[in-house]
Order: structure tokens, then C-alpha cells, then sequence
């Protein structure tokens, strides 16, 4: 992740921040006096991964609709939808219109007259144009169809097609490890890597997207094209690094700070800190903290007085005492 990138979502982190910490305090003080209280939490060792969320559909990577030369019949249908087919495999064996009526005209007059014109005018096959797997079956043994009649379906590999925002698509990067977690079988969990990333944007609702080519290392049985799916991008990991919660965090003129006992004193005080990345919840100290040692959480609430009014009354007064 470039520094740029860093700062850039740290200063959006610390905005939100303060937001809520704005926020929070003035709903407290319309309700009364605030009473300060703090929560001690301890620095300690974890693993910490970055991630971006995405949602998308499975698509193949190649959707082909195998119509018929000319107009005609089936004469017979080889393959079932879900079996996988190779370039160059018979489909199925179809006769043209004239040769339909030649056998069917055959067979009428005996069986060694069909034997006959069979042997003489062969049926034409279909043909698998690529490697795949049969998705739709539009025709049975006996059925005619034009030429303008999709008999086929094939389709590749399959791949999740994920909308990533503008403002995250920079962090994404070819064969980027990924997650995929089907909304069908949410138990299961799908390795995968970012295989292309399109050069043009859509934009929705005034919300600009990318689209990104999602692969899985192995596509399970399950899957099928069509479904809704949730893509987790891994964007940077640490193991075995100091975390502390983001709550515990304070931006003072661009630099962070934590709070810590004093101990001659009633208020904590402040310590710089120097942090790394952040997941959203914990954030990675680089420097400034040790391993278990106690750092302070701000909590605000109602003073006392305040618990003590009563929610139905419209004069805030005391809760009765049973009259």
C-alpha cells in the first residue's frame, strides 16, 4: 500500500472518528451533565489482515449459444446440461430439412431402403466449438428448429464478476488473493485471485464501479452461473504485530495519541503513538506501546441525576417511588 494511499485512509478514518465522538457527546449533553468514566484495555500480539468487500454475480468467463447451420431435425442429442465437453466433441447429430423428409420417406417404403439412404446421405454433426461445460439443452431426439434457434448453450470456466469501488479499485492488483462466499452456500468458502480489472466504470446511482474478474483456484460443483456472490479482497496481512482497538485512538494535529495511567495524577495522560495498518476495529502500533502494557478507553454517559428522571414523564422528574 503506498504511503499516499495510508495517509489518505487514515485522515478518512480520523474524520469519522471525530464525527462520532462529536456526535456521541451531543446527544449525551442534551440529556444532561456527562460523566466521564474510563475502561482499561492491554496491548496485545494478533494477527491483523486489510480487506476490501465486493459483491458480484458468477458468469462464465465465455457464454457461446451453438446454433444450427441450416434448419432441420436431431437426430440424436450426446450430452446432458452440467457435462463438461472439449473443442471438437459431437454435440449431437441433426439432419437438414431436405434429408429429414429423404429418411422419413425411406422409411416408409422398408428398412433396407433406410439402411440405404442412411448409409448414403450421413447426418451432420454439431460440434463443441471450445472447451466447456453444457449450461442449457434446448433440443431432444426428434425436435426441429430453425437456424436461428439456439440448440446449445456452452460456457467456460466460470468467474465472479465484482463491482469495487472507485475510491478502492487502486488497491487491487492481478492475481490478488480473494475470497468468495456464495450467498447459496454461505458455509462455504472459495480460494480465488483477481484475474482483470476493466478499464471502464460503470455508474450507478452515482456510485462509480469497476468490474473486476474474479477466478477461483478450483470451481466447486455447486457453483452455477447466475448466483449472487461476496468477494473479499486480501489487501495487506501482518501476523504476530501489537493491536490495540481503533476506540482507543486519538488524532491530535496529525498525530496519534493513546491515553495512560498517570500516576500522581487524577487525569490520564497522553502518549504519542506511531501506528501501522488497520482493519476498521484494530489498528497495528508500530511504536510507543509495549506488549500488555494498559492503556485508557473514554467512556461518556448520563450523570447519575439524569438516570434518575423518568423517560415518561414530560417534566423529566424523579421516578415515583410506588404512590
Amino acid at each position: 500500500m503506498s504511503d499516499i494511499h495510508k495517509k489518505k485512509r487514515w485522515i478518512i478514518f480520523a474524520l469519522i472518528l471525530c464525527a462520532i465522538v462529536v456526535i456521541a457527546v451531543f446527544a449525551l449533553k442534551k440529556k444532561g451533565p456527562l460523566e466521564i468514566t474510563y475502561r482499561e484495555v492491554q496491548v496485545a500480539r494478533g494477527n491483523i489482515v486489510v480487506t476490501i468487500l465486493a459483491t458480484g454475480t458468477v458468469q462464465p468467463d465465455n457464454r457461446l449459444e451453438i446454433k444450427p447451420p441450416v434448419a432441420g431435425r436431431v437426430e440424436q442429442v450426446l450430452v446432458v446440461e452440467g457435462q463438461k465437453v472439449r473443442k471438437g466433441q459431437v454435440l449431437a447429430w441433426m439432419s437438414s430439412t431436405e434429408r429429414a423428409a429423404l429418411i422419413d420417406a425411406a422409411r416408409a417404403l422398408g428398412r433396407d431402403e433406410l439402411k440405404k439412404w442412411e448409409e448414403d446421405y450421413r447426418p451432420t454433426p454439431i460440434f463443441a466449438p471450445i472447451n466447456g461445460t453444457i449450461i442449457l439443452r434446448n433440443v431432444e431426439s426428434g425436435q426441429t428448429f430453425t437456424n436461428i434457434d439456439s440448440v446449445f448453450v456452452i460456457s467456460d470456466r466460470l468467474t465472479v464478476k465484482a463491482q469495487v469501488d472507485e475510491t478502492d479499485i487502486s488497491q487491487i492488483k492481478l492475481q490478488q488473493h480473494a475470497t468468495i462466499v456464495l450467498d447459496a452456500y454461505p458455509e462455504n468458502k472459495i480460494q480465488a485471485f483477481a484475474n482483470q480489472i476493466a478499464f471502464d466504470a460503470k455508474t450507478v446511482n452515482n456510485v462509480t464501479t469497476y468490474v473486476v474478474d474474479v477466478i477461483p483456484e478450483q470451481t466447486p460443483e455447486f457453483m452455477r452461473s447466475g448466483m449472487t456472490a461476496n468477494v473479499t479482497f486480501i489487501v495487506d496481512s501482518k501476523d504476530d504485530v501489537l493491536l490495540i482497538p481503533n476506540e482507543a485512538l486519538r488524532v491530535l494535529d496529525s498525530k496519534y495519541t493513546v491515553m495512560v495511567k498517570a500516576p500522581k495524577q487524577k487525569k490520564p495522560l497522553e502518549k504519542l503513538v506511531e501506528v501501522g495498518i488497520t482493519d476498521g476495529k484494530h489498528t497495528e502500533i508500530v511504536q510507543g506501546l509495549a506488549e500488555g502494557e494498559s492503556i485508557l478507553v473514554a467512556e461518556f454517559k448520563a450523570s447519575s441525576e439524569e438516570k434518575n428522571r423518568s423517560p415518561f414523564s414530560p417534566f423529566g422528574g424523579r421516578r415515583g417511588g410506588g404512590h
